[in-house]
């Protein structure tokens, strides 16, 4: 289990410095179509979702596995981030704070890594736990929805229109929607599934789930979530609309 840890945490720590690159370049792409946006963040998935890398001059990951396999063995332990300034100034830390005493019989990262791992597969379970519960409520409450047509249901305890379904998602709306303001949320609804997006976000929710220790990753799933949301006047008529059927 330590090994799968150290391998998720490398994948992990190469896949924040592209997180960190993506944002730099949201900066400078202020006004690029979302499409580009959604491109960047894919990138970040892809990224945590491969287990190998490409190190070169020109790459933006300055080290496929930052964490040596075999760190819990070394008797100097150190990290390699491909940025020399920066393994100046980590490495003598980690080497004075975890190199094993000459009389000791085991490496503190022994000990260490193996705690980490048991914690990372609770942070894991919570968020699965989580998740599961979340969706059978769900379930629950559309259970008695009415079919409106096609994949289209309506339901008095949906507050609020949404998708549900990865592979036959279905369209759930409150039945207090008619007419225009009907029409102008299915076509949004069905502007998320054109787009996949009810495939995006279950996976973007489970590479969290994976890297849930990385405050990075919850930053890239909030930024690529807003990327597949409406743009904010129309997000904001959306909201009216739902406001003046109540």
């Amino acid at each position: 289990m330590s090994e799968l840890f150290l391998k998720i945490l490398n994948m992990s720590i190469s896949a924040s410095w592209l997180v960190l690159a993506v944002l730099l370049l949201r900066l400078v792409l202020k006004k690029a179509p979302k499409w580009v946006n959604v491109l960047l963040w894919g990138m970040v998935a892809l990224r945590l979702i491969c287990p190998f890398s490409i190190e070169s001059a020109l790459s933006l990951i300055p080290s496929a596995q930052t964490i040596p396999s075999d760190i819990m063995m070394d008797t100097t332990p150190e990290i390699s981030t491909g940025i020399p300034a920066l393994n100046g100034l980590v490495n003598p830390v980690i080497t004075e704070s975890f190199a094993p005493a000459p009389e000791a019989s085991a490496n503190p990262l022994q000990i260490l890594i193996p705690v980490a791992s048991v914690l990372w597969l609770g942070g894991m379970a919570i968020l699965a736990s989580y998740t599961v519960i979340s969706y059978w409520q769900l379930r629950r409450k559309v259970a008695t929805a009415v079919r409106y047509r096609d994949n289209i249901f309506q339901s008095e305890h949906v507050p609020s229109p949404f998708v549900l379904g990865i592979f036959r998602p279905r369209i759930y709306l409150p039945f207090r929607l008619d007419g225009e303001n009907l029409n102008y949320v299915v076509a949004h609804e069905q502007a998320h599934i054109r787009r996949k997006d009810h495939w995006w976000k279950p996976l973007g929710f489970l590479l969290l789930a994976i890297h849930w220790f990385n405050p990075l990753m919850w930053l890239a799933y909030i930024q690529d979530h807003r990327c597949r949301t409406l743009d904010r006047e129309q997000m904001a008529a959306l909201n009216r609309i739902c406001m003046e059927s109540q």
